[in-house]
């Protein structure tokens, strides 16, 4: 059996690395003069490669990534500590507070694996209502990629009846937006037109159950291995696009197998 060392042990020596990393005296000058504000694309970044190491199944990029991502909760607490708000003991017994609030089904005293997820959403739901914003959009987070945050609007207003049921009105409404791509006149109106058509091909991806952020994903990955296929070709720069898209056509064909 593989022994792992203890997760309290090695969790308290990188809080020790940070806290010394964040001394004002000895620590050092680029993380002291770090914020929220300037660390949090880093931590979308971080997050954005564990989520590429779990796509590739590739584990000890995850195990590295997953450091990373560590890294910036750690920080973030730190940053936190520093000015008297809260630390990292907080921020973990927060999620255990909310993790075992949630599950009641496997923390409380009727224990019960049965209806776990529909209770999740419920309890969810509950909380959103204690907040001062009481929109069923309420804390969809700004910050969030435009296709996941798309998806996500749509299925809260969904939640409260707001959509259709079933493929053919997001279907039908995609249709329409590129209709009106088509007719906008102006660069202001073609990029509004053109946000619709996405948050359309959105909604109708939802109703295909298919996570448009994944699915965009693979497809840019495609077009990287098919087109760094073919840009080896000689003088790739100055062949004709039909010579270019007749060597797409001949990767698209020999790599078919793995899309």
């Amino acid at each position: 059996m593989v022994e792992f060392p203890t997760s309290l042990a090695a969790t308290d020596r990188l809080l020790t690395i940070m806290a010394k990393l964040r001394d004002r005296e000895t620590g050092c000058a680029w993380d002291v003069a770090q914020d929220f504000a300037s660390i949090a694309p880093y931590t979308i970044e971080e997050a954005y490669e564990v989520a590429d190491a779990c796509e590739r199944n590739d584990l000890v990029s995850l195990k590295d990534e997953l450091g990373d991502l560590l890294l910036q909760v750690v920080f973030h607490a730190k940053i936190a500590e520093d000015i008297g708000a809260f630390g990292f003991a907080d921020v973990a017994n927060a999620i255990s507070d909310k993790m075992e609030r949630r599950h009641p089904h496997v923390f409380g005293e009727n224990v019960s694996r049965i209806h776990g997820h529909a209770q999740w959403e419920t309890i969810k739901a509950s909380e959103r209502s204690a907040s001062t914003d009481t929109s069923a959009l309420a804390g969809v987070a700004m910050a969030l990629p435009a296709l996941m945050r798309a998806e996500k609007i749509q299925k809260r207003a969904a939640r409260v009846g707001f959509d259709w049921p079933d493929a053919n009105g997001p279907r039908a409404k995609v249709l329409e937006e590129l209709d009106e791509v088509d007719g906008a006149v102006t660069d202001l109106d073609r990029e509004d037109e053109i946000g619709d058509l996405l948050f359309a091909v959105v909604n109708l991806a939802r109703h295909l159950n298919i996570d448009s952020e994944a699915a965009l994903r693979k497809a840019s990955a495609k077009f990287e291995r098919r087109f760094r296929a073919i840009e080896v070709a000689p003088d790739f720069e100055h062949l004709t696009l039909a010579e270019k898209e007749a060597l797409w056509d001949a990767a698209k064909k020999a790599q078919r197998p793995r899309d």
